[in-house]
């Protein structure tokens, strides 16, 4: 005899169940929005040319656009050639996400 699939009683919206771990984590869900607000702000479109300049100079440091964004972003620096021990640094870190 099979299974009979969950049927949701009256009352049940059809929603996830509400134990175990959210998306947010253990922190309040306004959190949770709040971070998600953040981080659309800081991705908002930027011109093409700087993309596109953006890409370049990423490619040619071995990241990737988010990478070396993020790294604008946070330090406020725009990685060089010359910024091999913080590359490394970012390129390690790959592993550990």
């Amino acid at each position: 005899m099979s299974e009979r699939p969950f049927w949701p009683g009256i009352g049940h919206n059809g929603g996830p169940p509400l134990e175990g771990k959210f998306a947010w984590g253990d922190a309040p869900i306004d959190v949770y929005f709040a971070w998600k607000r953040a981080y659309a702000e800081v991705w908002k479109e930027v011109s093409y040319a700087t993309l596109v300049r953006r890409v370049k100079k990423a490619e040619e440091l071995g990241l990737t656009y988010e990478e070396y964004v993020m790294e604008i972003l946070f330090n406020g620096r725009y990685l060089q050639e010359e910024d091999r021990a913080r590359i490394a640094q970012i390129k390690a870190a790959r592993g550990i996400r």
